[in-house]
């Protein structure tokens, strides 16, 4: 299946998202080992962004981008709780782990 947006192709899932939302994904969730400085800059771009009149309506979008994530691909979600082991009391001790 092919994800055309605004007249751009997009191969990727991530691809899709930065065209429908018109900034890069890593924006609004970093990257890995961003610095604290590279967090900072990244975060104030973002506030930059949001208060552009042109992205008001950006944050709609990014729910809406979200639920439908949720809806196509409800497999992403099956979590599974982990089993914490019981504890177990010693005597005269207290509980031991």
């Amino acid at each position: 299946m092919k994800y055309i947006v605004a007249g751009h192709q997009a191969v990727t899932d991530a691809e899709f998202a930065e065209l429908a939302l018109g900034t890069p994904v890593e924006l609004w969730l970093g990257v890995e080992g961003e610095s604290d400085e590279e967090r900072a800059a990244r975060l104030d771009a973002a506030r930059d962004i949001l208060a552009d009149p042109e992205y008001r309506g950006l944050p709609d979008g990014l729910i809406r981008l979200a639920a439908r994530v949720v809806e196509d691909h409800p497999d992403l979600f099956n979590v599974v709780p982990l089993v914490r082991p019981a504890r177990r009391r010693v005597a005269g001790r207290g509980v031991a782990a």
